[in-house]
């Protein structure tokens, strides 16, 4: 009895141990399974987190020709309620300049030059990304002269003796320039109103010397003349009397902001813009 008394109580024991082990297992799942259910908690923060560095504003900076001021003073007010967290920044020069800055490291998403050349070098350097670039506007290059002047009324009145002084472009950084150059020499006035030509760095300076007397007439881009009520438009040059006139648009292969630079200037290409452009005077590219 005694023997048969002491086995019942070593069986008894160990099924106290075995239960214990259980209720111990039972306990480690359960903290496995709480701390599973803690890690889940946790991770909504971090969805949150990438919604917020989506929403971070972005700066966007567009390199382009001082013609398009105008028109882009009305888009980025259009563009900041469609993309709020879009700032875009605006540095206007003469498209030779503008490359030679990008040539340099300068900061640029966009580029837009009144000239073909300036892209084509930047895309030779693959400086510019090829399969963003597009054929954005149009222009035309008009001669000017002050609003009070009744002498010149055709690029031929340019060679009258009271003509002493006329606006154009610096050749290097001008697309004007070379613009003006190529009409005059179709028209057979290059040589004869070269001796005459005053240079501006760039196209509002040339239209600045016309409008204070400083230059009899100017050569400059419709979209800049339509801007002064100090100057008036006598001609415009013929369309076979030079090179197509083309605002050609990229993104900088650089830009550290390129989906978003892609998605304005896609932008710049939607009906909403395009009539922007033409109220100021451009035309669409092809």
């Amino acid at each position: 009895m005694k023997l048969f008394s002491k086995i019942q109580r070593i069986n008894k024991t160990n099924k106290i141990k075995v239960e214990l082990r259980l209720i111990a297992c039972s306990m480690f799942l359960l903290i496995l399974f709480a701390s599973g259910c803690s890690s889940a908690v946790i991770e909504t923060p971090k969805t949150e987190d990438s919604k917020v560095a989506q929403n971070k504003p972005v700066e966007l900076l567009i390199s382009t020709a001082p013609s398009l001021k105008g028109s882009f003073e009305e888009i980025k007010k259009l563009y900041s309620v469609k993309e709020a967290q879009v700032n875009l920044v605006f540095n206007y020069g003469p498209s030779g300049s503008l490359q030679n800055q990008i040539e340099q490291g300068a900061a640029t998403d966009i580029f837009i030059s009144q000239g073909k050349s300036q892209m084509d070098a930047l895309e030779q350097k693959e400086l510019i990304k090829k399969d963003s670039r597009v054929n954005l506007l149009g222009d035309e290059l008009v001669l000017i002269v002050n609003k009070d002047n009744v002498t010149i009324k055709s690029f031929a009145d340019l060679t009258k003796s009271e003509v002493n002084k006329i606006g154009i472009g610096e050749a290097e950084s001008v697309p004007a320039a070379k613009t003006t150059k190529e009409t005059l020499d179709s028209l057979k006035l290059w040589d004869a109103l070269q001796p005459k030509m005053v240079i501006g760095k760039d196209l509002m300076q040339v239209m600045a010397y016309v409008e204070t007397g400083n230059a009899e007439a100017g050569f400059v881009w419709d979209t800049i003349a339509i801007t002064s009520n100090k100057v008036k438009i006598v001609a415009t040059a013929p369309v076979n009397s030079h090179k197509p006139v083309i605002l050609p648009a990229a993104v900088v292969t650089a830009s550290k902001n390129s989906e978003a630079a892609g998605k304005f200037l896609a932008y710049l290409q939607s009906d909403e813009a395009m009539t922007i452009f033409e109220k100021n005077g451009f035309i669409k590219g092809n």
